[in-house]
């Protein structure tokens, strides 16, 4: 029986912040990449379309019929219950390693699976077909008496089992009369029993993940959703280096046949922005702590001030973006990129997003790294480019490869940077700084309001602001002037903007990022982080009974696993883009926190 591949992103991810992979509707793992989010693809099933039958490692019971997922709670480790026609069942037990063993976190480069048998006399076999060089060749195999190895490039992966090898070398059919074992990690001897280890990993990595999650300041509305997506971010982080991807995917398209393919398995410094930000409402220091260690090496490593727009996990710099001829893209719909060129696009909105995490460092007092005055000085060549970039043209927050303009969204954050500066120079009793700082970030201001400004006769505020100086075209990025303190919520200006950006961009109960042409034609779906945008903006402006009514209609489009992709068809509301995407669950969390009822209410 061939296992087509997955034709929708009804995936469930599992990670250790050093690992992931995503799993599919029949417990099959579809991708997965080693030794990190950004390396090969072991398991690529999930882009070499339809009828390929490698790239995976999935679990097949004799005459199923049915299938349940669900996670164990307040965790990443997913239950995957196959039912045959008979009565039998076995549950498929999947995670990835990660607690505290000797004085330091356990998180290897393993996946592990436990296969029970529930109920009658189930027959199952095994295939697992991992693949080296982006889906060009099949992994050679040499074999042990208990361990198969995989020959991945550069990545030798050994499979620890208590379950007859040669049944998982044969793909053979065989009676399931007790829980198996199976660790793919290292291409180390397992030292100990596997049975044990494995039973003791997976007690140990739930009660790691529970208490994880019971320090988290949660709204008392829609708690599940918001630990959902905290759960994800948080596998979104490559703790070895603090680094935070923007997904766990590349080149999931946009659109249908859109050729908007991209690879997101990289830190973007704009989503990682806003990634922390979403956790420090949760009170989830310990990745900011990480995220702002990975800051710290960048901006060191920037001795000019200028800093890209996104990194590899490891710090580097360079990611040439090419395209995989062996992947054929998911749904067929290729092409699959890897690396991307952004990196050296210009994106002046990133200073802002470095200044702005960093900033609270300075007066945190739980934080185990207090910021000092090194580090403000530090911070000030950031806000130094900043400054002298506020007014000048880049690529936007949009990526546009092919034109630029001076983006209100980019100056705003460049008036952050400023204004942020200022408040921390005042914390440390620099004034001269803090006087500084805050004139500067007065000149953007009056630069922003001379520049983004769009006049038009009779409207009721005069205009509205423009996604660009000089411009008249809007874009849903200006919904968050009010997020950034830059205006007011009863500020008339945000008002007709907010009315503005809605005539253009709404689309029933989803918005569109822009509705202009770029690289690739006109838009074809909207951009989730947008939608949740406008709910902010609604709620700021008082406008909460819709506000809630978008809010409940987004969580309803979630997947089985509680998560969102990048972007969503506004008219089927069919999910498009890379998955999990960070942006979107932010969403989530940000929006739940500000439209929650108050714990006050219930206690």
């Amino acid at each position: 029986m061939t296992s087509p591949a997955p034709t929708n992103l009804e995936l469930w991810p599992i990670g250790n912040c050093q690992v992931s992979a995503l799993i599919d509707t029949a417990g099959a793992i579809v991708w997965g990449c080693v030794p990190r989010v950004d390396g090969d693809p072991t398991f690529c099933a999930l882009l070499r379309g339809e009828g390929q039958d490698a790239g995976t490692w999935r679990f097949e019971l004799e005459n199923q019929v049915a299938v349940h997922q669900h996670y164990l709670r307040n965790t990443p480790i997913l239950v995957t219950r196959l039912e045959d026609a008979t009565g039998g069942a076995v549950e498929i037990y999947d995670f990835a390693p990660r607690f505290e063993r000797s004085g330091r976190m356990y998180r290897p480069v393993a996946f592990a699976r436990i296969v029970r048998p529930v109920s009658g006399s189930p027959r199952i076999r095994t295939i697992l077909t991992p693949m080296s060089g982006y889906g060009s060749k099949l992994a050679p195999i040499t074999q042990g008496s208990n361990h198969i190895r995989y020959l991945v490039e550069r990545n030798v992966l050994r499979l620890t089992t208590d379950a007859p090898v040669g049944y998982v070398l044969d793909e053979r059919w065989f009676r399931l009369e007790k829980a198996l074992h199976f660790f793919l990690g290292p291409d180390e001897p397992f030292a100990g029993n596997v049975e044990h280890d494995l039973e003791t990993m997976l007690q140990r990595t739930g009660n790691y993940w529970r208490l994880w999650v019971r320090g988290l300041a949660t709204p008392l509305d829609w708690q599940d959703a918001v630990i959902r997506a905290a759960i994800t971010l948080k596998l979104c982080q490559h703790e070895e280096t603090g680094a935070i991807v923007a997904a766990l995917t590349t080149s999931i398209p946009e659109a249908p046949g859109s050729q908007r393919n991209w690879d997101y398995r990289y830190c973007w410094i704009r989503d990682a922005y806003y990634t922390v930000q979403a956790l420090n409402h949760l009170g989830a220091l310990d990745v900011l702590e990480k995220y702002l260690a990975y800051l710290r090496n960048i901006v060191a490593d920037a001795p000019d001030g200028v800093v890209q727009p996104l990194y590899a996990v490891s710090g580097a710099k360079e990611i040439i973006e090419w395209e995989a001829p062996d992947l054929a893209g998911y749904r067929g719909m290729g092409p699959v990129r890897v690396g991307n060129a952004a990196y050296y696009q210009v994106q002046n909105d990133c200073y802002g997003q470095i200044v702005l995490p960093s900033i609270q460092a300075f007066s945190d007092q739980r934080l185990l790294r207090i910021a000092n005055e090194d580090d403000f000085r530090s911070l000030e060549q950031v806000g130094e480019m900043a400054w002298k970039t506020h007014n000048q043209p880049d690529a936007g927050l949009w990526e546009l490869r092919t034109r630029t303009a001076v983006h209100t969204y980019s100056s705003v954050m460049s008036w952050a940077a400023c204004d942020r500066l200022a408040n921390a120079a005042d914390y440390l009793g620099l004034p001269d700084r803090a006087a500084l700082w805050r004139e500067r970030a007065d000149t953007v201001r009056a630069n922003i309001d001379a520049g983004a400004w769009h006049s038009v006769e009779g409207h009721d505020a005069g205009g509205h602001f423009a996604a660009s100086f000089g411009g008249s075209q809007l874009d849903a990025s200006l919904l968050q002037m009010v997020e950034l303190r830059y205006l007011e919520p009863g500020d008339p200006r945000f008002r007709s903007t907010l009315a503005a950006v809605q005539k253009a961009l709404r689309r029933g109960e989803h918005m569109l990022r822009y509705d202009s042409e770029d690289d690739f034609g006109l838009p074809e779906t909207a951009f989730n982080i947008c939608t949740f945008w406008l709910i902010e903006a609604l709620h700021r402006s008082g406008q909460d009974e819709e506000a809630r009514r978008l809010f409940e209609a987004m969580l309803g489009h979630r997947t089985q696993s509680g998560l969102l992709s990048e972007d969503m068809d506004f008219e089927t509301s069919e999910l498009w883009g890379n998955f999990p995407q960070t942006y979107s669950l932010v969403g989530i969390i940000n929006c739940a926190g500000q439209l929650s009822r108050s714990w006050r209410d219930w206690r």
